[in-house]
């Protein structure tokens, strides 16, 4: 069982993705070492106090505040016996509780001027640090200075921070499943319009090649290399075209002669050459129909009940001298889309097949979509149906054919869309069926 090739795109998504939340932990995790050193044995006053504190803070109608004992504050007095604030309005006037130390007496008058500060200690027991928080209380906006319970920021900055890590992977994540792909689409976009292009290539079609637009820089010198592949084919291919075709010309007029001297000599020796002039001549003109097939045509309709009338009527001496009979069925009459000289070439050679190789009667039906040579000879075995289409395969090694003709039926019919087809006649011989594309 062969191994499963290896896909761009997953290596253009999933190892990225991969690589960059290694990269972006690994720098999450340096950041939060780096901040847990600088904040280890350091305490700090917890930022929740002054909620609290704000809410104890009442004011009465003379402008003055005062604490009102709230059950919250005094479970924060008991928890911290050394809890002292300031709290002050917008106007300077101000609210304290229990022993605010002396370095922060001058904050008297200016604490509103500020917004949030955290203040901490140099060494224990940390008496001087304290939280400068805005609140919102019953008496007002405030600003309140207050030292109170104290934590370490270790553990406070490792929760946030691991808070703060998996909402920026995840988010991370989500970003780039979504556009990664897309990205990657978009640039591949070329590469998957070349694979399109590489799958119309067709050996009946010269001078195909591959386009270059918005194909990315990486896979443009393999492209380049395909299409020179493919002009190498084609003048290769064109060589041989001109070989085949200048041989197949130049060979038709000394076989002319040839024929003329063996029909008229004396010497029934040399009249008996007669068959292998004919075949020479037939190999030259099969020569030069496959080069025929290269030149463009126009299109056009044919009327397959006349086309079929026509070679009946012009084999009909040569059935008549060989001893064979032809009949021709018209079970739907029908016009088609084509070239007229090349589809009757292929009626022709079915014939003359049918007479080397069938029986004694041949049978011509016009099917509406194309049609059929029937003969009643002993028939083409299963094995064989397929191999008698390629060229110079015979039947019988011995055969006076070339192996040419029905590789030409063949390459006719499909430049015109259709297909052909060997199935068994229904009693004896062999039925070579035909069809075109309705157009």
């Amino acid at each position: 069982m062969s191994a499963r090739p290896p896909s761009l795109k997953r290596a253009l998504i999933v190892k990225p993705m991969l690589i960059q939340f290694a990269t972006l932990t690994m720098m999450l995790s340096v950041i939060l070492l780096v901040f847990m050193r600088m904040s280890s044995n350091v305490a700090y006053t917890e930022e929740t106090i002054t909620g609290v504190i704000a809410q104890s803070i009442v004011r009465h109608a003379d402008g003055r505040m005062t604490v009102r004992p709230t059950p919250e504050l005094a479970r924060l007095r008991a928890e911290t016996p050394g809890l002292w604030f300031v709290a002050e309005d917008d106007r300077g006037r101000n609210v304290t509780l229990g022993q605010v130390p002396p370095p922060y007496a001058h904050f008297g008058g200016a604490l509103h001027r500020l917004s949030y500060m955290q203040i901490r200690d140099r060494a224990p027991p940390y008496g001087l640090s304290a939280v400068i928080r805005q609140e919102v209380s019953p008496a007002g906006k405030l600003t309140i200075l207050a030292h109170g319970k104290l934590t370490e920021l270790t553990v406070s900055l490792l929760v946030a921070f691991n808070l703060f890590s998996i909402l920026v992977i995840v988010l991370l994540a989500l970003v780039s499943l979504v556009v990664t792909p897309w990205i990657v689409r978009r640039s591949l976009a070329g590469v998957n319009r070349i694979a399109e292009e590489a799958g119309r290539i067709d050996a009946h079609r010269r001078g195909w090649r591959l386009g270059e637009h918005q194909v990315p820089i990486e896979i443009l010198p393999l492209v380049r290399a395909v299409n020179d592949v493919l002009r190498r084919l084609d003048e290769g291919y064109e060589r041989q075209r001109r070989f085949i075709a200048s041989a197949a010309h130049e060979l038709r007029t000394p076989i002319a002669i040839l024929r003329i001297k063996v029909d008229g000599a004396d010497e029934a020796a040399t009249r008996s050459l007669g068959s292998d002039v004919h075949r020479l001549a037939n190999l030259a003109e099969q020569l030069l129909d496959l080069q025929r097939l290269d030149v463009a045509r126009e299109q056009a309709d044919v009327d397959l009940v006349s086309l079929v009338t026509r070679v009946a009527a012009e084999l009909a001496p040569l059935l008549i001298a060989a001893d064979r009979t032809i009949e021709v069925v018209i079970v739907e009459p029908r016009t088609i889309c084509g070239d007229a000289g090349p589809i009757e070439r292929v009626l022709t050679n079915l014939v003359q097949n049918a007479i080397e190789h069938g029986g004694r009667h041949v049978i011509v039906r016009v099917l509406g979509h194309g049609f059929e040579v029937e003969d009643d000879g002993i028939g083409i075995p299963i094995e064989e149906r397929k191999r008698v289409f390629e060229p110079f395969h015979r039947l019988k090694p011995r055969s006076t054919g070339a192996g040419l003709g029905l590789n030409l039926v063949r390459q006719v019919v499909e430049l015109h869309g259709g297909r052909v087809s060997i199935l068994a006649a229904p009693v004896n011989g062999t039925v070579v069926r035909v069809e075109f594309l309705d157009r």
